[in-house]
């Protein structure tokens, strides 16, 4: 039986060429030009894939992905767009989407994507209640529970907190595994059964966050030319997850803090408020109580997402948990890659023990995928891990002086601004995140 799918491209010519293609490969293929248009098709007939541009004249192919996640979770979405940049793509798939493609591709690239999506779709509808369970495993991002007794705990408060309606705020760095725990909390929720919503915050343009949070109105601006569903209402009856939460504009923090108080949002531009039922969970790398002291982060807003607190430890601070994780990964890179390395040699497993990891189990599940890739023999050796991992280089005397200067010139600049956060950023002309990072790079006193 062929599958059906569903081509939303505003580009005529590029469109017409992926329907021609699609036909020859015996898809049943329907197209849209616009937003509305799309989710008329869809009403009509549920396509088994829709490939989605990312840019669209009415709406932008992230709404449009968040409806089609909202209403139709089934749907395999393949976003594609002209402007190439990570965090659309980081945006795209926190949203649903299956995978993304960068303008211009190979039809065969998109093909093998589809495929690949179908494949494991047709395996989870045959295979029962354990491919189910694996489909929710890969979905979360194919995290494994750590076992050292710091992950113990935390997943002692996940399952604490989850059936209550307490806002989690979840702390840790990037690479750990926030995005997995908000997942984890909301299927044990009581909302479950509802759609899980999350956003990015640090990709959200600063004047664009509102009507990207809570929607607008046609007309609300320039280039509202349609109305616009915001992720709340997207959330509605389920969980929103708010990742890198501290990098919203302080006008937006006040709007949110009024939705997350009334349980009411209003879109841009419009008198009407929506009413709103969604479980907050929040998540950031930064010191927030930090933003807080220093003004640039609402302190009423920080205690109304933070009413139970989760800190996921760094992998560094849990090192007994290294080999579990190491097999674990390898595991899944010897199915995807079709190998069949067996482990890990003493030599090498002590080189991977004594990293510090800093994008933590991220980083630790790609550098197993490439050492998996590129090792010949039955077990991986030390001349598989990256030689940066080996050997610490030595820092140059300009590095050293560049260092010295740029610490010396935020010491000056915070005693100029009588040690305020913003008043200091604004002299060095950077961002107050760029800011704290340096001083906690350089363990500058600020106070």
């Amino acid at each position: 039986m062929s599958k059906n799918i569903l081509i939303i491209e505003d580009d005529i010519t590029f469109s017409r060429m992926l329907q021609a293609w699609f036909v020859k490969k015996e898809f049943k293929v329907r197209a849209a030009a616009k937003a509305s248009e799309a989710r008329k098709r869809i009403k009509e007939e549920i396509p088994d894939v829709v490939v989605c541009d990312l840019r669209l004249p009415q709406e932008d192919g992230l709404s449009i992905l968040a409806w089609i996640k909202t209403n139709y979770p089934k749907i395999v979405v393949i976003m594609m767009t002209g402007y190439a940049d990570i965090q659309s793509a980081v945006s795209a798939i926190k949203l649903g989407a299956y995978d993304y493609v960068s303008k211009p591709f190979n039809p065969d690239q998109l093909f093998q994507k589809i495929n690949e999506a179908l494949e494991i779709e047709d395996e989870w509808e045959e295979g029962g209640a354990n491919i189910v369970q694996a489909k929710k495993t890969a979905q979360k991002g194919d995290f494994v529970q750590g076992t050292s007794e710091e992950y113990v705990k935390l997943y002692e408060y996940v399952d604490l907190v989850s059936p209550t309606q307490l806002a989690v705020l979840i702390k840790g760095e990037n690479g750990v595994g926030k995005e997995h725990i908000a997942r984890l909390i909301h299927d044990k929720s009581d909302v479950k059964s509802g759609p899980f919503v999350a956003v990015d915050c640090g990709v959200l343009s600063k004047d664009l966050a509102a009507s990207d949070l809570f929607g607008h109105v046609k007309g609300a601006f320039t280039g509202a030319l349609s109305d616009k569903t915001g992720f709340f209402v997207s959330a509605n009856k389920g969980t929103i997850f708010l990742d890198e939460i501290g990098n919203l504009p302080i006008d937006v923090q006040m709007q949110l803090l009024r939705a997350l108080q009334e349980k009411k949002v209003k879109p841009v531009g419009s008198e009407k408020e929506i009413k709103v039922d969604v479980r907050v969970v929040s998540a950031t790398n930064e010191d927030i109580e930090f933003a807080v002291d220093n003004g640039y982060f609402r302190a009423d807003l920080f205690h109304r997402i933070c009413e139970f607190v989760l800190e996921i430890p760094a992998l560094r601070d849990s090192k007994e948990d290294i080999p579990h994780f190491l097999e674990h990964f390898l595991k899944k890179a010897n199915k995807t890659l079709k190998k069949k390395v067996l482990g890990f040699t003493p030599e090498a497993l002590e080189i991977l023990l004594n990293y510090e990891w800093p994008g933590n189990i991220r980083e630790l599940k790609n550098v197993v995928n490439r050492m998996t890739l590129i090792e010949t023999g039955k077990y991986i050796t030390k001349e598989s891990i990256p030689s940066h991992f080996k050997t610490k280089r030595e820092q140059t005397e300009d590095e050293i002086i560049h260092e010295q200067e740029e610490k010396q010139r935020i010491k000056d600049a915070l005693r100029l601004a009588d040690y305020n956060i913003l008043r200091a950023a604004a002299i060095l002309s950077i961002d107050t995140k760029k800011l704290y990072a340096k001083i906690k790079q350089y363990n500058i006193s600020y106070e």
